[in-house]
């Protein structure tokens, strides 16, 4: 096996925990991964030696993932059943797996950009700038999604929602006529 080929290999338990934070799904992350490394070797001539190869393989990943989201949503609306969403039968006795559970969840909420720039950062411990050229955005970008992200995911967390309250404002009401208060009119 070549040089590169090995290179690659190394990336690719990462590769399959980005996918899996993605789709949330295993077979799918895995599908996923495979036509990433497909296109990849497809497109090796592309690669340019000495620039960044994880980033490369991550851009491939993200794009593929953001294509398959696309067809999914020409092809119509598909609900899948999520088996995370059934009433246990047993209560739990693990804290933080449920905390695990609760943040998967919360950022599954998330939007897809902001998403996208936390796992990155958060899971793959990718520089920023790294993150920009995965994703096709400036480094301020970045930052900005991580910032709005991070805020979004520590409100959901503590229990809020993704939208912060506004006051209610009393219904209006027409101002009183002098005949419904029982005044003569001068």
């Amino acid at each position: 096996m070549s040089d590169i080929h090995q290179e690659i290999a190394v990336h690719i338990p990462n590769l399959r925990r980005y996918a899996r934070a993605l789709v949330r799904d295993v077979v799918d992350a895995d599908d996923l991964v495979q036509e990433c490394l497909t296109r990849a070797l497809a497109k090796l001539h592309l690669w340019r030696e000495g620039s960044n190869l994880r980033a490369w393989l991550f851009t491939i990943l993200h794009n593929q993932y953001v294509n398959n989201v696309r067809r999914s949503i020409r092809s119509g609306t598909t609900v899948e059943f999520d088996d995370a969403d059934l009433p246990l039968r047993l209560p739990a006795t693990q804290a933080k797996r449920l905390e695990l559970r609760d943040l998967d969840r919360t950022l599954a909420r998330l939007p897809a950009e902001q998403r996208a720039v936390i796992l990155l950062i958060g899971l793959e411990g990718m520089p920023y700038s790294d993150v920009a050229a995965a994703l096709g955005i400036p480094v301020g970008t970045v930052r900005s999604r991580l910032s709005r992200g991070r805020d979004t995911l520590r409100r959901l967390m503590d229990g809020g929602t993704t939208q912060p309250s506004l006051p209610v404002a009393p219904s209006w009401r027409p101002p009183a006529s002098p005949k419904t208060l029982g005044v003569a009119a001068a």
